[in-house]
């Protein structure tokens, strides 16, 4: 069949869905109960768009939000989540009861990376999420990072980094 024209451009909808199947969507599900952990999941949010990164979708929601549909839907993911009596914080754990057996067998392998910003040493969190990814076969792009103590405004140069680092490997094909 000969397509004119304007046949094929009738179809640049369908092109677009073409484009749209290549682009990478970067879930970051994080617990933002203060201005400090609000500007490191946006710090997060702008490394993963920085401008050199080109396929990647970048989606944004609280744990409460997020759930087994979107974790589906991704292609990687960042969790953020405060340290809470030497756990994570309720929120992410919701996130995590309502989302583990719906996507246990399907996301195996999904690329992730968690940040936490805890008033002390976020060993006990780190412990808890990492048990949780473990359970679900999820892959580590690198070691998580802590964010300890008193404030300290480099915390915001490492989540942009975090971001940065995961969108990059998505848009690359390295995960």
């Amino acid at each position: 069949m000969l397509l004119s024209a304007d046949s094929v451009a009738s179809l640049s909808p369908t092109a677009n869905c073409a484009e749209d199947m290549l682009m990478k969507r970067l879930l970051i599900v994080a617990h933002t109960p203060s201005v400090n952990t609000l500007a490191l999941c946006h710090a997060v949010l702008r490394g993963a768009e920085h401008e050199d990164i080109e396929a990647v979708e970048c989606i944004v929601k609280t744990p409460f939000e997020a759930g087994p549909g979107d974790i589906l839907a991704c292609d990687g993911i960042v969790l953020g989540t405060t340290e809470n009596l030497g756990t994570m914080s309720g929120a992410l754990k919701d996130f995590f009861d309502r989302s583990y057996y719906g996507v246990l067998e399907e996301k195996q392998g999904l690329p992730c990376a968690l940040y936490i910003r805890a008033g002390h040493d976020g060993t006990g969190t780190r412990r808890a999420v990492e048990s949780i990814v473990t359970g679900l076969r999820w892959r580590w792009v690198q070691d998580p990072l802590i964010f300890r103590g008193k404030w300290q405004e480099a915390f915001i140069s490492q989540a942009e980094e975090l971001g940065m680092t995961l969108a990059a490997g998505l848009d690359n094909g390295l995960f």
